[in-house]
């Protein structure tokens, strides 16, 4: 039966991918679900009947579309070990057991020069799919043209979607950056606010620059766009938060670029005795205990846990059956927004470590 469980794991692996995409055109739908499937296929029952055979003609030819054991494939990424690149990697995690590949996690935390070491190390081995972020294209990016003139297939996720198909990526797995920048804005503005901080967390990562522009485009007041300091060290997050809000007595709001700054955001208001309106993006126990207390009034979510779970099939599809997917489009996992009316639900998945 092992061959049937990873042909359901597939099936179940391209229900998502349709998901993903057929919910991309509304915004607030992503987050709301509060159903998240597990990414194994369920066991079945062993009849004593002889183990199948799932094979499809091409050409004449049976071709296994269950083989993937001796397949490797690399995700290769800026990432850290915190709280939103754990729920990623465990996504690529689960669907490498789903379809018997081997999976390399790459993380650089924030480390240009790294990503393209560990690049040039994939495309030296023979990797059979590279899955990179690009927070940093301008440092990366050739790298992964490398990988892509060498035969190996390249998906862009988590950043990265402005310039996939310059560097000849199959797709991008991810959220818009500007257009989940401009569900904010529309955010503040319902809220009331007419000064919002844009505080971000990671210079020159042009996907946080990205979900400042898009507030910029869409709120109705006046915007400030400043670096907050690193997730790294929080406390001087906050202290860096605090002393932007003390400058200016006409912040009424703040968006953090992340789940970590949105909480400092959070502490540093407390700390001042000020009543502001914050935003975040992504997901994290502290960020939604807060959201779910009233304290933090939305965060976007962007699903991270499809951007590890569906480069991984998508690589195994490819690889085993010569499919491809996104049709020149990127496959989008969010903008999807999280709020006092939805925390509750979420918060239990969250705790599963899937969201």
């Amino acid at each position: 039966m092992k061959h049937l469980r990873s042909l359901l794991a597939l099936l179940f692996a391209l229900a998502l991918i349709s998901a993903a995409c057929s919910n991309s055109n509304d915004d607030d739908s992503a987050s709301s679900e509060d159903s998240t499937e597990e990414t194994a296929a369920p066991e079945g029952e062993d009849d004593g009947d002889s183990e199948e055979e799932v094979v499809a003609e091409e050409d004449g030819e049976e071709v296994d579309l269950t083989q993937g054991s001796d397949l490797t494939f690399h995700m290769i990424t800026h990432s850290d070990d915190g709280p939103f690149w754990s729920v990623v990697k465990r996504g690529a995690d689960d669907a490498a057991a789903a379809v018997g590949a081997t999976l390399v996690w790459n993380p650089s935390v924030n480390t240009p020069e790294k990503q393209v070491s560990d690049i040039e190390a994939a495309i030296a081995a023979g990797s059979d799919g590279i899955a990179a972020s690009l927070a940093s294209p301008d440092s990366v990016a050739p790298a992964l043209e490398q990988a892509v003139a060498a035969g190996i297939p390249v998906y862009t996720l988590n950043s990265g979607v402005n310039q996939y198909k310059d560097i000849g990526a199959v797709t991008h797995i991810g959220q818009t950056e500007f257009v989940a920048g401009q569900g904010a804005g529309e955010r503040f503005n319902n809220l009331g606010a007419t000064h919002v901080l844009c505080a971000f967390q990671e210079q020159s990562n042009v996907g946080l620059e990205e979900r400042c522009g898009g507030l910029e485009d869409t709120f109705n007041g006046t915007v400030t766009v400043n670096f907050g300091g690193l997730d790294a060290d929080q406390t001087e997050q906050q202290n860096g938060i605090a002393a932007l809000l003390s400058a200016d007595d006409s912040i009424d709001a703040v968006l953090g670029t992340g789940p970590v700054i949105a909480v400092s955001a959070l502490r540093a208001t407390t700390d001042l005795g000020k009543d502001l309106f914050i935003g975040g993006f992504d997901i994290t126990p502290e960020i939604i205990d807060a959201i779910e207390a009233g304290e933090i009034d939305f965060t976007v979510d962007q699903q991270q846990y499809l951007q590890g779970y569906l480069p991984v099939i998508l690589m195994f599809l490819q690889a085993t059956n010569q499919n491809t997917a996104g049709g020149g489009l990127p496959v989008l996992t969010g903008p999807g927004f999280v709020t006092p009316d939805n925390a509750a639900e979420v918060k239990a998945l969250v705790a599963a470590g899937t969201r």
